[in-house]
């Protein structure tokens, strides 16, 4: 019997190819890895996380980008990241918090997608 093992990339589209590599590395400090044409991958961990550029007409879905997806990422500093990115006006969609897996707080990309980042539970022991 064949069967799902996990999550082994996960990946947005946007048509900005060029604003998600200053975004999600120049600004959240992911690293890039080498990928297709027409995306740039990011050699987060456990999973890579990739931008893709659309493979359907985006317009229309601009105020649902993401609905019922939650995507978090891991952080050495939840507060501190939370700090840098509302100085930068960067949308916060709620204020750092305490939850299941540390401290948390979301932001909406450049994109429109909502960003739940955490404090990883490894960075805390």
């Amino acid at each position: 019997m064949a069967y799902l093992t996990g999550i082994d990339f996960v990946g947005i589209q946007a048509d900005d190819l060029e604003a998600a590599r200053d975004f999600y590395h120049g600004k959240l400090g992911l690293p890039i890895m080498q990928g297709p044409p027409g995306a740039v991958v990011f050699d987060s961990k456990p999973v890579p996380f990739a931008v893709r550029k659309p493979m359907t007409d985006l317009s229309s879905a601009k105020d649902f980008l993401g609905a019922g997806i939650a995507l978090w990422f891991a952080c050495n500093d939840a507060d501190t990241l939370h700090a840098e990115l509302a100085a930068d006006r960067i949308e916060i969609v709620f204020p750092p918090k305490d939850g299941p897996f540390g401290r948390y707080f979301a932001f909406r990309d450049p994109f429109g997608y909502t960003i739940t980042v955490h404090t990883s539970m490894k960075q805390q022991a």
